[in-house]
């Protein structure tokens, strides 16, 4: 079998062996689908690099062409391995929002004129300790996504942990406290499904027991409390508004929660 053309003349200009080509074959097709799911830069350049390999090695005879794919390919590896530490350094894993570090990079460049909102999901360590971290990993990312919805022209950043900030750069206080009221409802009218210990492995069955409210699951949510802060003669570096965001956020939690305070 290995002796033998794969598809007759298709491949008669192919230099590689059968067993190489096929091994070329089976490796781009699992990072293309790895690269399609994920998405991540180095999954690309891998591609692009195995491409230029293997056509380095099916022309190593030809003048030019080895040094020219072999440099092409260590170039897109390079790229790929830098554009994925960049990723890994200003993206949260969790929630594919920018990280404290972008956060960080971002208000340097705010100028004057901005507001700056601070989240927090209330009671999230009993929520953990009762449903479990997978679940409030779900609830982080759920947050994670209505926040990245937010609406005004807020930018969202995941600051660590349970908290979350938004940015409205050239905004004044009362112009985004309607969006923020707006996005603190959406967390509050969402609702998780939680299955019982006795669900049944039938998904019709467990639709039917959910309609029913008999399959021992509960409906949960999760609300945040928000505090907010404005540049202004007080506040005239990022760091001091986002100290007086941080603080509002405590008077929002010591009133009660599930509330916003500037």
């Amino acid at each position: 079998l290995i002796g033998r053309p794969i598809v007759g003349g298709f491949l008669e200009g192919v230099a590689l062996p059968q067993a190489g080509l096929l091994l070329f074959l089976v490796a781009g097709v699992l990072i293309s689908i790895r690269a399609f799911k994920s998405r991540y830069p180095i999954d690309v350049a891998l591609l692009g690099t195995l491409i230029a390999l293997g056509i380095t090695l099916n022309r190593i005879d030809t003048e030019f062409v080895p040094s020219l794919f072999v440099t092409a390919a260590v170039l897109l590896l390079t790229i790929g391995v830098l554009q994925d530490s960049h990723s890994m350094a200003f993206s949260d894993d969790l929630t594919g929002l920018p990280s404290r570090r972008a956060l960080n990079e971002q208000v340097m460049g705010l100028g004057r004129r901005y507001v700056v909102a601070m989240l927090d999901v209330d009671h999230f360590k009993r929520f953990n300790d009762t449903h479990g971290h997978d679940l409030g990993d779900q609830v982080l990312k759920m947050v994670g996504a209505k926040i990245a919805a937010v609406k005004g022209g807020g930018k969202p950043f995941r600051y660590g942990g349970e908290e979350f900030t938004v940015i409205f750069p050239g905004k004044e206080l009362k112009a985004v406290i309607p969006h923020l009221e707006q996005l603190r409802e959406v967390i509050e009218n969402y609702q998780v499904w939680i299955r019982g210990a006795d669900r049944p492995k039938e998904t019709a069955t467990g639709k039917a027991r959910r309609l029913g409210g008999s399959d021992g699951g509960e409906w949960v949510s999760v609300t945040v409390s928000i505090g907010v802060a404005a540049w202004g003669e007080e506040m005239r570096t990022p760091s001091d508004v986002l100290k007086a965001a941080d603080k509002a956020l405590y008077r929002a939690k010591q009133r009660g929660r599930n509330q916003i305070a500037s």
